[in-house]
């Protein structure tokens, strides 16, 4: 009797045994069967929504299948983001995180509608983005010295914009604010692309814009480039200092970009996404594409972005107590 007991559990843990990488591999072997949504959790034109929408177009090339980006936006990134969060994890919803949404959002906002690590599976860190101070020319700031005597001859009187709180833009912004012991009133917008009419216009004093989104209005003069937020200098502005070189010692910031799923998405689907888009960014074409925009390519695995996560959340947690950045 024990000796057909024993025979019959055995038969059951290698039926299991065999049944998971089944399930899972079997998804992985027929992944994507149908359409894919990649939620970009501001509004449309920014790199977020550039970069989701590349991915999305790449993949839909590779795959025959239609990779489709939906824009979210509202509460600095974290309603789109609670969408994936809550979404089944079968791989046909995804999101192009940002330092905000898997970040830095749970470190400003009193109350999160999701678990910035345990409620996602971590696909691969898309890119890298340099931020650049800018301002309007209309404002009588040729340096970063120019820009931080007129902030401190009128605190408090002028504004600088972002793409949404606890966004890149806005985190660089506080950032600068603390280091150099200026007042300047925070605006932040649904998405950085939907600041640009303020900010081309002069509403805006300054703003630390993702390279992509400005660099067109940096070359026909429609706005100033005064520093490189990130810790070195970028070729697409070879003669722009970095906002630490221009004198505000130990400055650093910069956006980047990452595709999660939902946590417990099958591995095998991950990884073969990871896999793919890996794959699409050593394309030539792809690769000029990137540059052009001035962004740097990484398409990491996802332990790599599991372990890159944790590390810009302990680090922006220090920024964030010092420079008191909170959300009411």
């Amino acid at each position: 009797m024990k000796r057909l007991l024993g025979m019959a559990l055995a038969g059951c843990a290698a039926a299991l045994l065999a049944a998971v990488p089944a399930i899972s591999f079997g998804q992985a072997a027929d992944y994507p069967t149908k359409p894919v949504r990649i939620i970009v959790p501001f509004g449309p034109g920014g790199s977020t929504d550039q970069l989701a929408r590349l991915v999305a177009e790449r993949l839909s090339q590779a795959w025959n299948r239609q990779f489709v980006v939906e824009n979210r936006a509202g509460a600095g990134g974290n309603i789109g983001a609670g969408v994936v969060a809550t979404a089944e994890p079968d791989g046909y919803t995804l999101i192009m995180g940002s330092i905000g949404t898997h970040a830095t959002n749970s470190l400003i906002y009193p109350k999160m509608p999701y678990d910035t690590v345990n409620d996602f599976a971590p696909i691969t860190q898309v890119a890298n983005v340099p931020l650049v101070l800018v301002v309007h020319p209309s404002l009588e700031a040729k340096s970063v010295a120019d820009l931080i005597a007129i902030l401190k001859a009128k605190p408090g009187q002028l504004n600088y914009a972002s793409g949404g709180n606890g966004a890149s833009q806005h985190l660089a912004g506080e950032l600068f604010k603390h280091l150099t012991g200026t007042d300047v009133q925070h605006v932040p917008y649904k998405g950085s692309a939907a600041s640009l009419p303020d900010l081309l216009a002069g509403r805006m004093a300054f703003m630390f814009a993702d390279l992509p989104l400005v660099a067109p209005y940096i070359k026909d003069g429609r706005l100033r480039a005064l520093a490189i937020a990130g810790r070195n200098r970028i070729t697409q502005l070879p003669d722009v200092p970095t906002v630490a070189e221009a004198g505000v010692a130990g400055y650093e910031a910069s956006a980047w970009y990452s595709l999660f799923a939902p946590a417990k998405t099958p591995a095998a689907i991950v990884d073969k996404l990871q896999t793919a888009i890996a794959k699409e960014f050593k394309n030539p074409d792809v690769q000029r594409r990137l540059d052009a925009m001035g962004v740097e390519a990484v398409a990491g695995t996802p332990a790599e972005l599991r372990k890159f996560q944790a590390s810009e959340i302990t680090r922006w947690a220090e920024v964030v107590k010092a420079a008191r950045i909170h959300i009411d």
